[in-house]
């Protein structure tokens, strides 16, 4: 069976190989790419990986000498530089920051199926209109996925005191969660009714979602209670039955309490309630905040790619180096009628990607999405201050042993092979939390990253430990549920009992104390 894979693997990579020399050589294709290239970091990926960085591409030549040594596809980055060649993964933000000459904005639509990223493709493009955003470039990714791209152009040259080169990634990937977070509902209504959850018709599965957030809420129980001797009746939310009653809470009375009913709420575990933003955003209390939606699988929901310094994308006409697809580029009529088939190789119509943007063209669509994730960043904050304000100061954290790590921390230090670079954030935040020393915290990331697969760069797990060292206040690790970290990462195999890992730990030390 294994020489057989084997056998058959190599065959692909043969027919790949082939197809790739023949369709690389097109000088339309080639002028497309090198002009897309123009002052971008761009680099080639072979089917052992990606090749070295930084690289660019400056001639029609680049392409096929690069072909010819095996390449399959292309990548290339969504900022532009004054000098691609110059910038390294040794360089300090603001280093990075004086090479940046302008950017882009790259909207990445990720799903396991094509419908599926069409429809999120299609509720973008309708928001971009909504906004006044007339010009943009979509792209097939050459897998499963669309690109949406506006042109730096579109930009102001200076909001608030900020300018535009130096916003990167703030301003993109504030318009990028305000986007996903706009179309969520809709998304969900569309795929509802073209996803097929079985071969038999039947009535579809409704959930309840914050209308808030959009996130699907947690539903909880409030049981009634009655004193059979005073008569006296409490609620209780999400109360246990367990073998020790309750005693009734008037006063010299006797009396058990006995449970009489029970009725639903739900809850969510996201927002809180705006009249007390003590407790958390419930239906029994703000029935109005909630509503009800068509459940869909979960590889229905959008994948948000965030957006990162020097993140790589697909090259317009590039291949996939898995699909042997070509990244072709599309109108907005086309996506509708859109098949793989026609992204086949030597199917593929040449046209301009990056579009021709009216200077603030993006502007109200950047100010509301700034807004809206400066108000979502207080909420977090609160939530932050929370952790750190009423457990983390009252308590001495010391002499932290690898026994008391909450089960994600563990999962974590076997190592990753994707998103390590989220995962050193992680695992500085929490080593630095848990007080263990410069030293100590310096020889456990480095053991950490022998175990990733590839390890991070040298230069770059340095600078990153440094950075955290030099900070006198102690940052946070992020909490559970945000998802672009543990969840995106596989470290969650439940659902954790508290919000943060630091308040597992100081737990574990108040049991010790005790």
């Amino acid at each position: 069976m294994a020489e057989n894979g084997i056998n058959e693997i190599s065959e692909k990579e043969k027919r790949i190989r082939a197809i790739t020399k023949m369709y690389y050589s097109s000088p339309k294709v080639q002028e497309e790419m090198v002009k897309f290239a123009e002052n971008r970091e761009s680099v080639p990926r072979y089917f052992e990986g990606f090749g070295k960085r930084p690289d660019m591409i400056q001639y029609p030549s680049d392409i096929m000498a690069l072909v010819n040594k095996g390449a399959t596809s292309f990548h290339t980055s969504e900022e532009i530089w004054t000098d691609p060649l110059k910038i390294n993964s040794d360089m300090t933000l603001e280093e990075l920051g004086m090479n940046r000459k302008s950017w882009d904005l790259l909207i990445d639509i990720d799903s396991p199926y094509v419908d599926v990223s069409k429809e999120a493709a299609k509720l973008v493009i309708e928001l971009l209109d909504r906004y006044g955003v007339k010009n943009y470039g979509l792209k097939f990714s050459g897998s499963k996925g669309f690109h949406i791209i506006v042109s730096g152009n579109a930009f102001p040259e200076e909001l608030d005191g900020v300018k535009m080169k130096d916003a990167f990634p703030e301003w993109p990937r504030a318009i990028t969660e305000f986007m996903f977070h706009s179309i969520t509902p809709e998304f969900r209504r569309r795929i509802s009714r073209i996803m097929s959850f079985s071969s038999l018709e039947k009535e579809k599965e409704m959930k309840i979602a914050c209308k808030e957030c959009h996130k699907i809420a947690v539903r909880g129980d409030i049981t009634k209670l009655r004193c059979p001797v005073c008569n006296m009746q409490i609620e209780r939310r999400d109360y246990k039955l367990t073998k020790r009653r309750l005693k009734c809470l008037s006063n010299d009375c006797p009396g058990v309490l006995e449970a009489i009913d029970s009725e639903d709420y739900y809850k969510c575990e996201n927002c809180k309630d705006p009249e007390n933003e003590k407790i958390q955003l419930s239906s029994d209390r703000s029935p109005e905040s909630f509503e009800k939606v068509e459940a869909v699988d979960d590889y229905a929901e959008l994948d948000l790619v965030l957006v990162a310094s020097r993140h790589l994308f697909r090259m317009p006409y590039s291949l996939h180096e898995k699909t042997a697809l070509s990244s072709i580029v599309l109108t907005k009529d086309e996506l509708d009628n859109f098949k793989l088939g026609d992204a086949t190789p030597f199917n593929v119509k040449v046209r301009g990607y990056l579009p021709k943007n009216e200077k603030d063209e993006i502007r109200r669509l950047l100010i509301d999405a700034l807004n809206w994730k400066k108000n979502k960043d207080k909420n977090e904050e609160k939530k932050e201050k929370k952790y750190e304000n009423v457990e983390y100061e009252k308590i001495d954290i010391k002499d932290v042993t690898d026994n008391m790590f909450p089960a994600p921390i563990k999962k974590l230090l076997l190592g990753l092979a994707d998103g390590k670079k989220r995962g050193l954030f992680v695992l500085l935040t929490f080593l630095k939390c848990s007080n263990f020393s410069p030293e100590e915290i310096d020889k456990r990331v480095r053991e950490w990253n022998k175990l990733n697969k590839p390890p991070l760069k040298e230069g770059y797990v340095k600078s990153q430990i440094e950075w955290h060292l030099k900070q006198k206040k102690k940052i946070l690790p992020p909490n559970y549920d945000n998802e672009s970290f543990y969840k995106d990462l596989g470290l969650l195999d439940k659902k954790p009992e508290v919000k943060n890992p630091i308040v597992e730990i100081i737990r574990e030390v108040r049991k010790r104390q005790r």
